[in-house]
């Protein structure tokens, strides 16, 4: 992938998540990752929040016959090469995205299965769960939840792996998390490992009746700006996708896309910083 300046179409990616006031996850930060990846990014907020690099502070589901209108305005204006689902806040707001992805079938959607912020707070209620799990789930291209994410919408709890776990004992794990997450309807399922002492990243297809499986491998990188990387790397995902890599491809490029990010950071606010999404990637890149 590169950074594409000056003439030309861009793919439009439609991002449908919350508002960071602090621009380190959310829409914002959804518009600056497209940007930077070649793609043009229209967005409908689904939730205000009150937050910073501190943490969240409030939040305030936007109305869903809002979501609704938003939804359908853009889409009769804009032809859609790929989706990012991140927080959704109610379920009423969830239940609007499941009938409007039913209904106009856009290509490459991508769900970031965003339950919860960092900080702990709630960032969808009981009845938006509910849709996420039975209605989203089976609509979706790809889905990238993180460990406790896959082990919660799997059913089994949370924290179904130890952090200390060597990959090789973590594997099996994701594995029955990945089928169960088939199970519910997806097909393609990407845990990712930024959480786990190796950071590798599972991948799990359901090819008919065959699953086909990937693992990339990352390292850790010590960086303070951490906000937001399941956010950039959803989007960055479906910016690969819209632009015509397989699920492989755009899943290594969002990989080294968030890596390049946090590189690039540098100290903002007084808790947990964002990455620099807007840079200059190297050619051939």
């Amino acid at each position: 992938m590169g950074y594409i300046l000056g003439m030309g179409t861009r793919p439009v990616v439609l991002s449908i998540a919350g508002l960071d006031p602090s621009s380190g996850a959310g829409i914002t930060a959804d518009v600056k990752t497209a940007a930077t990846l070649g793609c043009y990014a229209v967005t409908c907020a689904t939730a205000l929040t009150v937050q910073s690099t501190q943490g969240v502070y409030g939040v305030e589901p936007v109305g869903p016959e809002l979501v609704r209108q938003t939804l359908s305005r853009l889409a009769s204006d804009f032809t859609i090469a790929a989706v990012r689902i991140g927080m959704l806040g109610s379920g009423g707001v969830a239940a609007v995205v499941a009938d409007f992805l039913s209904q106009t079938k856009p290509p490459n959607i991508v769900l970031d299965p965003v339950l919860r912020s960092s900080s702990g707070a709630e960032l969808v209620d009981a009845a938006g769960f509910v849709v996420i799990r039975s209605r989203l789930l089976p609509l979706c291209d790809v889905i990238t939840p993180n460990v406790d994410e896959a082990a919660e919408l799997a059913g089994v709890g949370a924290q179904a792996i130890s952090f200390a776990e060597s990959w090789d004992r973590a594997l099996p794990h994701l594995r029955r998390l990945a089928a169960e997450l088939h199970l519910l309807g997806c097909r393609g399922v990407v845990i990712t490992g930024g959480h786990l002492r190796e950071t590798n990243d599972y991948l799990s297809v359901a090819d008919g009746s065959r699953i086909r499986e990937q693992v990339f491998p990352g390292v850790h990188l010590e960086s303070p700006a951490t906000h937001g990387t399941g956010c950039a790397f959803a989007t960055a995902l479906a910016c690969g996708l819209a632009r015509g890599h397989n699920l492989a491809e755009a899943l290594q490029g969002a990989k080294d896309f968030v890596r390049s990010a946090m590189a690039a950071a540098y100290p903002l606010g007084k808790g947990v910083g964002p990455m620099i999404h807007l840079f200059r990637l190297k050619d051939g890149d």
